[in-house]
């Protein structure tokens, strides 16, 4: 069974950084592009970032986080990464790892990440 568990979210100023960590079990990533998404208190869930496989590696970012996140994967240890630098406000959210295993979208149970000023 496929789960996944989030971690690396947490209280943080302005400006600061966090790492958010996905680890999956039960399913192996290496040939899944897996994405990050966020939804903020009263908002949709969003798109933030995604990963092709490891042959690729190909990434994307929404545009409100270019040149501040930095998604990467480690496929040894089932892992995929979120460096997030700079943060805002507008940062604030419950971040979701997840993977399309057609015709479904896993998500795990999300890790909060807060800004406050």
């Amino acid at each position: 069974q496929l789960q996944f568990v989030e971690s690396g979210g947490g209280l943080v100023q302005p400006g600061g950084s966090l790492r958010l960590s996905c680890t999956a079990s039960g399913f192996t990533l290496d040939y899944s592009a897996v994405g990050w998404f966020r939804q903020a208190p009263g908002k949709e869930r969003e798109g933030v970032s995604c990963i092709s496989p490891n042959d690729d590696s190909t990434t994307y970012y929404t545009d409100s986080v270019k040149g501040r996140f930095t998604i990467s994967r480690d496929d040894s240890k089932n892992t995929v990464y979120l460096q997030m630098h700079s943060l805002k406000p507008e940062d604030t959210g419950v971040y979701f790892c997840s993977v399309l295993i057609p015709p479904s979208r896993f998500f795990g149970q999300g890790t909060q990440v807060t800004v406050f000023s």
